[in-house]
């Protein structure tokens, strides 16, 4: 499987996934956001994407941890993922560069801005990767 994931580049940006080599994707609090962690696997690979500043998919990162407890919660409610730096794109991909093709108005992305998580298509992941 593919996914988008968001993050805020002040807080952990891609220029940090790549100095650490790998990282514990946590503090994620939306339920639908959790139940895609959970769906992911070893090896799917993600577009990690920056939330603020200029908005747009900077590089590539691949599940290295299947999901597990979030250790920055305490409830027991969340959980976590562990990600490994794969690789810069050649070109980020602005968020109005997506919203601009038919064929990639269907991504939760765009349809639900708000979720952090966003699982992505074959299809759709391929045409990222062309842009």
């Amino acid at each position: 499987m593919y996914w988008i994931l968001k993050t805020e580049p002040n807080n952990y940006s891609f220029s940090d996934l790549e100095k650490d080599k790998k990282t514990i994707w946590d503090g994620v609090r939306n339920y639908q956001a959790r139940n895609n962690l959970k769906t992911m696997a070893i090896g799917d690979l993600a577009l990690i994407y920056h939330s603020v500043g200029p908005r747009e998919a900077v590089g590539i990162a691949k599940v290295t941890k299947e999901y597990f407890l979030d250790p920055s919660d305490d409830s027991n409610t969340w959980v976590a993922v562990e990600l490994s730096f794969v690789k810069w794109l050649k070109k980020p991909i602005s968020l109005e560069q997506i919203k601009s093709y038919k064929e990639l108005s269907d991504l939760a992305l765009i349809k639900q801005s708000r979720l952090s998580v966003c699982p992505v298509n074959k299809t759709q992941w391929e045409f990222l990767l062309c842009l």
